[in-house]
Formats: structure tokens, C-alpha cells, sequence
């Protein structure tokens, strides 16, 4: 406590004060010399930058959009033009396009005008001195980055949980569908302690994720053996799927049209039919499905026949080159459109499943025949589409393998991404 005693003292306390007064004084006098020696400097003040942002709402227009905001007519008129002669927007989305207004200040006219049509595109449209509005299409850059996710079946698992549960998107699985759908049956080829495995791209913009992108390579262990796809562009500029050899991996039909249908009836050469009560040929599968569902088309090709009969009810039949023809019966309705001799892409939907004919119940029932004699769609080997040239053959191999590289890679890092 000598310290705090010390500094209480009152002789020591009046020295104190009387230095303190001394230095007040100094930094006084040195303030009024700086402060008349030097020029006086106005800073002016920026205001600051508003920005509204509107999502494109059902009923809105261009218009009615501008004219919220303050615009006039003349430049209402002005706008739409440029837009439309410069950046090909004549119309807007709803709950899609995007407008973003920008002044100068809170009461400030509109100065600039961002339209964004997409996550990869910017329109900007700003006032010259003129009062006329020009504009500047912007292409933002896109971040694609290729992940890997992996997964396993387990009992009771379908192959879309066993997906979702591997951390897999429900867009990108949907993807992953229609390409094993070529080579596999949902149904009857998966069973439990199955690998499978995943590479696509992931499309970010700004440092955030916006969408998946592409399917870049799909395993799974097949009961026929282990299936394996990979994505390549080939010289002419065009993409598909290939096989570890570069054959074609997707075929001129898929098995199964619809997508994790189950097989509730097989082909067969005798089956008690269970309206009839007597044994005959079941010349094609069904799947279940509700009344309603959209059937697609199992290859592209032409619509031969499309009517009613005692048997198949609605059906519809497409040729598809000179050896494969299709057929989907017991169908609800037609898809609008499709008649006889309207020539269909892989995936259009031709109809809806019911119940019509002599059918127990809503399903599909699907017929695969080559060349006038029906096949079993579940195990008739199929022709791919394409098989690649020489040329790409060899790029595309040299491409596997640095592909597979980049897997082998993110199996043993898997939070890490291949930059694209």
C-alpha cells in the first residue's frame, strides 16, 4: 500500500496539476498554429448505393415492373427494346427471372438495371448522359467441379435410398436411372452388399453452388457384372456414354421404360392368365403403376399402331429400326399428339398407365419384339446406339484412365472435388 499512500500526498497531487496544466497548454497552442497553417479540405460525401432486387411474379410484366419503380413510358419503351433487339429477352419467367434496380441515394432515379434471366447471365442496362439506356449482356463464369459419392445396398434398401442415404442428389439419381436402365431391372438386380458409385459436376457461381451438372461416370455391381458408364465428348463436338472400351454404353431400347417399377408378372412362354384361368404365353413384363403415370417412350422411332383391343385395352406400338418394334398396353389415355405414324424420341411420354383390356389392376405391360418374335425385356442383349470411331476411341481411353485416376483419388479423399 506505500505506493497508493505515496500518491495521495497532497504536495505531490499540486506538482502533479501544475504539469498537466503545462502540456494542456502546449498541444493547445500547436492545434491553433496546424489548424490556421493549413488549407481547409471538403470531402465530399458518396451516397450510398441502393439496390432493390424483384423476383418476376405471375401476372408481371415488363412493364408493370418498370413503372413500380419510377420509370416513365418513354423509358419503359426504351427498355423493352433494347432488350429485346440487343439481349433477345422479350418476355419474363415467373419465379425464375430476376431484376435488380441500383440508384445513387434512396430518392435517386434509377441509374442501372441488372436482368438476370439465369445464374450464367447478366443484362445490364444503364442511363447515358443522353437520357437513352444502353446495354450489356455478361456470361458469369462458371465453377464446375466434379464430386464422388459412393454407397452400398443394404436389405430392404431400393436402389434410391441406398442413393439418397450415400449423399447423392434426387436429380443427379434420376440421371443415374435412365443410364443403368439400359443395361439393368430395378427390381430383380438389386440385392444387398451391391457397390455403386458416382462422379458428376457440381456448377457453382460466385464461390455458391447454383446446380449438378452431368453424369461423368456411374459403376454399380450388376448381377450380369459390374456395369460401368463415362461420359465423353467426341470430335464433332457431340457427348454420350461409353463403356470402359468406348463402346456404346447406351442401347436402342431400355428394359425397363418406367424408372424403379416393379415386376409384378414375368415373360413367359406359360402362364395362367389370371382373368382367362387357363396357361398361355405372356409374351412381354409388367410393371406396376398407378393409373396416371406417364409411360415413356423405350427408343426412339415411329408410332406404328395406336388403338383398342379386348386384350391390351389402350396401346400403343412404335418401330424403332427394322428389327425392334415396342409395345405398351392397358394404357388409361393417349399422351396428346401421339398417333399413328408420329415419329418419338427415347423418354417422350406416349400414354398413361390405367387399367383398360383385360387387366386386374393398374400396370404396364411391356413387350420388347425383334425381328416378328417377341423377347424377354429383361434379358435380350440390346445393340448401343454407337460405338466410337478410332480416332476418339484412343482419346477417349487415354481420358478413362486419367478419369479413373481422379476417382481413385476422391475414394480416398472424398471431400475433396476435381476442378473441370
Amino acid at each position: 500500500m506505500q505506493k497508493v499512500k505515496q500518491f495521495l500526498n497532497p504536495t505531490f497531487m499540486s506538482q502533479l496539476a501544475m504539469a498537466l496544466a503545462i502540456i494542456l497548454t502546449f498541444i493547445a497552442i500547436t492545434l491553433v498554429v496546424t489548424h490556421r497553417g493549413m488549407p481547409r479540405v471538403h470531402t465530399p460525401v458518396t451516397p450510398a448505393e441502393n439496390k432493390t432486387v424483384v423476383v418476376v411474379a405471375s401476372g408481371d410484366t415488363l412493364g408493370k415492373i418498370l413503372v413500380d419503380q419510377g420509370l416513365n413510358n418513354s423509358d419503359v419503351n426504351q427498355i423493352a427494346d433494347v432488350l429485346k433487339k440487343n439481349a433477345g429477352i422479350s418476355t419474363l419467367r415467373a419465379d425464375n427471372d430476376k431484376i435488380e434496380f441500383v440508384r445513387n441515394g434512396d430518392d435517386a432515379p434509377v441509374s442501372k438495371i441488372v436482368v438476370i434471366p439465369s445464374p450464367w447471365k447478366q443484362v445490364e442496362l444503364t442511363c447515358g448522359e443522353n437520357g437513352g439506356w444502353n446495354c450489356n449482356t455478361i456470361e458469369v463464369e462458371r465453377d464446375t467441379r466434379a464430386v464422388y459419392k459412393s454407397g452400398e445396398i443394404k436389405n430392404g434398401d431400393s436402389f434410391y435410398l441406398a442413393g439418397i442415404r450415400a449423399g447423392i442428389p434426387a436429380g443427379v439419381l434420376i440421371d443415374v436411372y435412365d443410364l443403368l436402365a439400359f443395361e439393368m431391372d430395378f427390381e430383380r438386380d438389386v440385392r444387398a452388399g451391391q457397390h455403386f458409385s458416382v462422379l458428376y459436376e457440381e456448377n457453382f457461381a460466385h464461390g455458391a453452388k447454383v446446380d449438378n451438372g452431368h453424369v461423368l461416370a456411374v459403376q454399380f455391381e450388376a448381377l450380369r457384372g459390374n456395369v460401368k458408364m463415362y461420359r465423353f465428348k467426341k470430335s464433332d463436338g457431340t457427348s454420350g456414354y461409353y463403356d470402359e472400351n468406348g463402346n456404346g454404353a447406351i442401347k436402342s431400347l431400355k428394359r425397363t421404360p418406367i424408372n424403379n417399377a416393379k415386376v409384378t408378372s414375368n415373360f413367359s412362354s406359360g402362364r395362367k392368365h389370371p382373368i382367362l384361368g387357363f396357361t398361355r404365353a405372356h409374351k412381354g413384363v409388367d410393371f406396376r403403376a398407378a393409373t396416371g403415370t406417364p409411360i415413356p417412350a423405350a427408343g426412339a422411332g415411329r408410332v406404328i399402331a395406336r388403338g383398342f383391343n379386348r386384350g391390351h385395352g389402350n396401346y400403343v406400338k412404335i418401330r424403332h429400326n427394322g428389327s425392334y418394334e415396342t409395345l405398351y398396353a392397358h394404357l388409361s389415355k393417349f399422351a396428346k399428339g401421339v398417333v399413328v405414324g408420329t415419329a418419338v424420341r427415347q423418354g417422350q411420354i406416349i400414354g398413361y398407365a390405367g387399367s383398360t383390356g383385360m387387366s386386374t389392376g393398374p400396370h404396364l405391360h411391356y413387350e420388347i419384339i425383334k425381328d416378328g418374335k417377341h423377347v424377354n425385356p429383361l434379358t435380350v442383349k440390346l445393340p448401343a446406339i454407337s460405338n466410337l470411331g478410332d480416332a476418339d476411341k484412343k482419346k477417349f481411353i487415354e481420358y478413362r484412365k486419367t478419369l479413373d485416376n481422379g476417382i481413385e483419388m476422391l475414394t480416398q479423399n472424398p471431400k475433396w472435388f476435381i476442378q473441370m
